[in-house]
């Protein structure tokens, strides 16, 4: 499988060299994540692009001053919805109404099955369970960055709550949840580039019952 040799290809990068990513490529990594499963489709999360360099340099020392943020071509912020609102519900219901070329009262079950998860939940239960939908994202956007050939580096090292106030995210109702520097890594400069992948024997990392 081509995935396979991408998966034995990806590796995160701890310098990345500041090249570009030509935009076919980005677009590319964008529309999986468009694509990526989410569970009822609702897709709670949104995704900031950000290749201003100054924004960037704002952001590296909330991100403990790693230095892929800054020498990155394009730095992806995970931001999930802070709630779920009935509002967001009806605006997914019609949409789906509108693509999918049916009437909005034949998704009424489905609208009702919806409301009702996200209505028992606290505010909190809404935020953390749209916040795994986006790491479904997030890791569909690594796997289609080495299927590219453009290095990713996940990162969770951040200050989540300096970063929503720097990027103004409680504004839009989003709180974030994790980064993915895009680039091209420096293998000149990074030790760890050329060495194999350490990942665990399959024995022990599966059980077959």
């Amino acid at each position: 499988m081509k995935l396979i040799e991408s998966l034995k290809w990806r590796y995160a990068s701890k310098k990345m060299n500041g090249g570009k990513i030509p935009q076919e490529k980005i677009e590319n990594i964008l529309t999986a994540i468009q694509l990526a499963p989410s569970s009822m489709g609702l897709q709670p999360y949104t995704v900031l692009v950000i290749t201003a360099p100054e924004i960037k340099q704002q952001i590296q020392p909330i991100a403990y001053s790693q230095s892929q943020i800054v020498d990155s071509s394009h730095l992806l912020v995970f931001a999930a919805w802070a709630d779920i609102t009935t509002r967001q519900v009806d605006e997914y219901i019609q949409h789906t109404a509108i693509t999918r070329n049916m009437p909005v009262e034949g998704l009424a079950e489905f609208k009702n099955t919806l409301l009702g998860i996200i209505t028992k939940n606290t505010t909190e239960e809404n935020f953390q369970w749209a916040a795994r939908q986006a790491y479904i994202a997030f890791g569909t956007a690594i796997a289609a960055a080495a299927e590219e050939r453009v290095d990713a580096t996940p990162m969770e090292g951040f200050d989540a709550s300096v970063l929503d106030d720097l990027l103004g995210l409680a504004g839009k109702g989003l709180r974030s949840v994790t980064m993915l520097p895009l680039g091209y890594r420096d293998t000149e400069n990074d030790w760890l580039a050329n060495l194999p992948k350490v990942r665990r024997q399959k024995e022990k990392l599966f059980i077959l019952q």
